[in-house]
């Protein structure tokens, strides 16, 4: 058993993480256009890091970036994920990337109302459902979720999404990304647990990870196993019964 935590602590998504980035991911939103001065902004991360969220977020807002060497990391502290862009720009924290980006591009097209409800989702996910999704020692490491016991957040995300398909009117958004990256990592990291008990989050998370940009930034291998456990744990739900109702 203290074999498998410390197996499981070693690819958990930290922020701080340092792992080698796959070749294949060197570009995100390669032919999209580029930012103000026609330069892609460069991330620093690796996929045993937070920041896959980060690339799944640029590709579904057509943002493009470029990988960069973890050497010449420049965030304050060497963790990842940081982002470099134009005029000088250093972004750190996957959710203050993910906003950065949103403002850069959605946000622009966005309605007030619409602008602040994701804004606000993006630093629900980094404040409050961070903290149920891994639990942490005094000493910040990751020993399990919380999410094998009820939690009264939970059940209220489940009833909102009971009726709406994602969290902000209008569709799909960085809300989204912000949110369901890190509900995905529970059943990667976790893989014995069951969230069966919030039909309508597991819904919800299978939705989104089905999306193309999800498997491009996490790799099919990651996508087709939470589609299946999310399958498993009910996720099917809001398909009709027997094909007849």
């Amino acid at each position: 058993m203290q074999l498998l935590k410390i197996a499981l602590l070693c690819i958990l998504p930290f922020s701080h993480a340092f792992v080698s980035f796959p070749k294949s991911r060197l570009d995100c939103g390669r032919g999209k256009t580029q930012s103000s001065l026609g330069m892609a902004a460069v991330l620093y991360g690796s996929q045993g890091s937070r920041s896959p969220l980060v690339n799944w977020g640029a590709d579904e807002v057509g943002f493009p970036l470029s990988m960069g060497d973890l050497s010449k990391n420049p965030h304050p502290f060497r963790q990842i994920p940081a982002l470099t862009d134009d005029d000088g720009v250093l972004v750190f924290e996957s959710g203050a990337i993910l906003q950065y980006i949103y403002l850069k591009t959605d946000a622009n097209k966005d309605s007030a109302s619409r602008r602040a409800r994701i804004i606000s989702w993006i630093q629900w996910a980094n404040a409050s459902l961070d903290p149920i999704c891994f639990l942490e020692t005094p000493e910040g490491k990751v020993y399990d979720t919380g999410l094998r016991k009820p939690n009264k957040r939970i059940d209220v995300l489940d009833q909102m999404l009971s009726q709406q398909d994602y969290l902000v009117e209008g569709g799909f958004s960085t809300a989204d990304v912000a949110v369901a990256s890190y509900l995905l990592y529970v059943p990667q990291f976790f893989r014995d647990i069951d969230l069966s008990r919030w039909p309508n989050v597991v819904s919800y998370m299978k939705r989104c990870a089905e999306r193309p940009a999800y498997g491009k930034a996490f790799g099919s291998n990651v996508q087709g196993y939470l589609i299946s456990s999310l399958d498993a744990m009910g996720g099917q739900q809001d398909k009709k019964l027997f094909g007849i109702f």
